[in-house]
């Protein structure tokens, strides 16, 4: 929901902060097709008996009527099917329809929910129009229940010290409007003239906001929607800040609801010592199974100023499409497009840890149909790695385009043993650019891979055989058998790879037993044991080192190989019956016959293969070895809301653990705890074999390492939820051991009341060329919006 000033001329929040640079999707119902309201959106009033339509009903306790005058005392009324007219005493005139009600008096809009009280009321019941006197009321208005917006079943209350009732509408002279609870609201609205349309919207001119009486914000025109669904175009919250790095931040924007299936806005923002920032989105739903959002950030930089006087330019821009739309004929379109203008903008001026760290920006337009077991993928991508903040350092691959066609297993025979057959098959042109070598613009790659498996059983053991035949043509190759991973001299010779894969799954009996369990663990336990074992022969890749990487086809490699793996399993049944996997610990190694991977190892570099890369996503590989590391897993779920998993890779080869993860979570009503610690080892390339200088000690070594260290301590800690009345408070950081720096903190406490919240954020950023400390501070009006710096993608909750 959007809060739209006119004009604002007065705006006291001025907080630090930075700058926009993402913005999140934005969730909730279609633009062309808006979600039925919630019952608390159409307050209606329902009643017993109610009198039929055209039809008042007249009561009271003395009654005198003279022909069409009536003069009613002592818990008066008027009734009829649309409204009712309470008071201490009524004269109605039938004939004019006109009514004089004084004391206590009360009038309902059974319809539209409105409920109105008056020390006295004027009111023609023929044109339903009336003045009010000494007035206070209620209307509802529109609920956004998305994450993160903040909400009230309150309704809007009004009081004034007279009102005009003019059909379907309410003017409200020297009035006060809030969603508080009474008598003592946080935030009112104060105006000499409120205009409002119950269920559609209200309008405030020259109004002053006040928290607890304390006045922060003047609108000359101040405009809420009460709709469940309409949208209407305006001005943006403004915001001021200050930063170390960008100085005095100043920004605005507009909202254009175009109509009900588009819409636009443009927020610029100014920063004093870098330059203009400007933010542009254009949504759109053309029809009920399509919409795009096409979104553009940039700045124009005037550069980072150093203490030598010099400056650093580092603007840039960025551009991200999305869409998706059904097609005739069972086709669906989908398509994300990306483009970073260079990855030192993205350093400099993102908001989020995540991004700052991404050195990669994909796209990917793709065409499918599925039917039966085939399916038909028409894709086009883009993905370009940034190596460095320099320009030109990036490596380019792209697909443009590539036609797939793929059948999942569909079984042929049944007879004697079950047979089923699937394939794979693909052709592109495919084009790779790094600042060592480059492709021709368009290289032809075309892929077919048949397949055909079968299933042996005895009793619980299951034997799952299957071979396949891979045809992969390319229409270039490298020419020498040089480095091809950093480059080598590309030629137009076409290379042609035709390789054979047997592969074998065996699947032994679950061996199990139950046991009575613990009173505090539940009423049942099982313990399972799992082992699987897996045998996989390719022959056929006689041309590895000249096999240009353009994705995950060109590192298929010749092995022979076997998979073991065991699981145990701990699972609990508790005293509802439920059963919950309590603890599993996972093992697998592989052993490799072949322990140059025909002859496709190279001695003394990192070495990334299909059956290293499927296994771990770490490097192990820089010399021939016949077996890989352990791969385990522990996972734990005492509780249902809490669990633990920790994975690690011990290397027997070089007798050390050589990456570790671990990762806690936990849940109890309001309360939030999690923590996640990653620990990847240095681990130089022939350190099984002893260096003279070690790179991880030395960092002047020129020797390389299969992966570089890392190890980083990742937590958060909460207490609540965006609608949680009360004091909530969250804290949100990373932490680098080997650096010892805190590369982000985040540190929120919002203070939730019933009709409103306070918020104040710390955050601390340092990756890259950045160091920034950022304060944050934002006040939200439930089911209104919100005001400050502190937008809703960036809060902990």
């Amino acid at each position: 929901m959007r809060l739209r000033l006119f004009i604002p001329l007065i705006f006291l929040l001025c907080m630090a902060a930075g700058g926009q640079v993402y913005r999140s999707p934005i969730l909730g119902p279609s633009l062309a097709a808006p979600a039925p309201a919630p019952p608390a959106e159409a307050p209606k009033i329902e009643r017993a008996d109610p009198p039929p339509p055209g039809i008042v009903v007249v009561y009271g306790v003395q009654q005198e009527r003279e022909g069409e005058k009536y003069r009613l005392r002592q818990s008066a009324r008027l009734e009829s099917l649309e409204f009712l007219l309470e008071a201490d005493e009524i004269d109605y005139d039938r004939e004019s329809g006109l009514a004089e009600a004084r004391g206590a008096v009360k009038f309902v809009k059974f319809q539209s929910g409105e409920i109105l009280k008056a020390d006295r009321v004027d009111y023609n019941l023929n044109d339903q129009t009336g003045t009010f006197y000494k007035v206070n009321g209620s209307a509802f208005g529109k609920i956004d229940y998305r994450p993160g917006i903040l909400t009230t079943g309150n309704p809007f209350l009004f009081q004034g010290d007279w009102a005009e009732k003019l059909k379907d509408r309410y003017v409200l002279h020297n009035g006060t409007i809030t969603n508080c609870e009474l008598p003592s609201p946080w935030w009112t609205l104060k105006s000499p003239t409120i205009d409002i349309i119950p269920n559609e919207r209200a309008l405030a001119y020259k109004s002053w906001m006040r928290i607890r009486r304390v006045p922060v914000l003047y609108a000359p025109v101040f405009y809420k929607d009460l709709s469940s669904n309409a949208r209407r175009s305006g001005f943006l919250t403004p915001n001021f800040g200050n930063s170390n790095r960008r100085g005095l931040m100043v920004g605005m924007g507009y909202f254009w609801a175009i109509n009900r299936s588009y819409d636009m806005m443009y927020r610029p923002q100014y920063f004093s010592q870098r330059g203009l920032a400007q933010t542009f989105d254009f949504r759109g739903k053309p029809n009920a199974t399509s919409d795009f959002d096409a979104y553009v950030y940039g700045v124009r930089d005037k550069g980072l100023l150093h203490d030598d006087g010099t400056r650093e330019k580092q603007g840039g821009y960025i551009i991200s499409l999305t869409g998706k739309a059904e097609l005739p004929h069972g086709f669906h379109l989908r398509g994300v497009v990306n483009y970073l203008s260079n990855f030192l903008f993205r350093q400099s001026f993102t908001e989020s840890f995540n991004e700052a760290v991404s050195s990669e920006s994909n796209s990917v337009i793709s065409v499918t149909k599925d039917w039966s077991t085939y399916h038909l993928n028409a894709v086009f991508t883009r993905q370009e790695n940034f190596q460095s903040t320099q320009p030109g350092d990036t490596i380019l691959i792209r697909k443009l385009p590539q036609l797939e066609f793929d059948s999942r297993d569909r079984e042929i025979n049944r007879k004697v043993l079950p047979v089923w057959v699937s394939w794979g098959a693909s052709a592109g042109l495919v084009r790779r650019n790094q600042p060592l070598f480059q492709t021709r613009q368009f290289v032809e790659r075309l892929d077919i891979e048949p397949r055909v498996m079968t299933a042996l059983r005895w009793k619980d053991v299951h034997l799952i055989p299957s071979f396949s035949i891979r045809d992969t043509y390319y229409g270039s190759s490298f020419r020498t058998n040089l480095d091809k991973i950093s480059g080598g001299e590309v030629s137009g010779a076409n290379l042609n790879r035709l390789t054979r894969e047997f592969r074998a799954d065996l699947i032994l009996p679950v061996l199990e037993r139950t046991f009575n369990a613990p009173h505090w663990l539940g009423t049942k336990l099982k313990h399972t044991i799992e082992p699987r074992a897996s045998f996989r022969a390719v022959s056929g890749v006689d041309n590895f080192s000249n096999t240009i990487r353009f994705d995950e086809m060109e590192i298929l490699s010749n092995t022979s190989e076997v998979e073991v793996s065991l699981a145990n399993r701990l699972w609990v049944k508790d005293r509802s019956g439920e059963v919950r996997d309590w603890l599993t610990l996972e093992v697998r190694q592989r052993r490799f016959f072949d322990q140059s991977f025909g002859n496709a190892v190279v001695n003394g570099q990192r070495n990334v293969f299909q059956t290293s890369s499927e296994l771990t996503g770490y490097s192990f590989i820089d010399q021939p070895r016949g077996y890989s590391p352990i791969i385990s897993a522990l996972r734990a779920q005492p509780l249902p809301s809490f669990g633990v998993e920790w994975r690690m890779d011990y290397d027997p080869l070089r007798g050390k653990i050589t990456n570790s993860s671990l990762s806690l979570d936990a849940r109890v009503k309001y309360y939030l705890f999690s923590v996640g610690h990653s620990n990847v080892s240095c681990v130089p390339i022939g350190a099984a074999e002893g260096l003279v200088t070690n790179p991880c000690i030395d960092s002047s070594s020129e020797a390389q390492v299969l992966s570089p260290s890392s190890n980083q301590l990742r937590t958060m800690v909460g207490l609540g939820q965006e609608n949680k009345r009360g004091w909530n408070a969250g804290v949100h950081a990373i932490y680098d051991y080997r650096t010892s720096t805190l590369l982000s903190a985040n540190t929120q406490v919002t203070y939730n009341t019933n009709c409103c919240a306070f918020s104040g954020q710390y955050r601390l950023f340092n990756v890259g060329t950045r160091n920034e400390n950022q304060f944050r501070l934002a006040l939200v009006i439930a089911n209104i919006g919100s005001f400050g710096t502190l937008r809703r993608q960036d809060r902990l909750f």
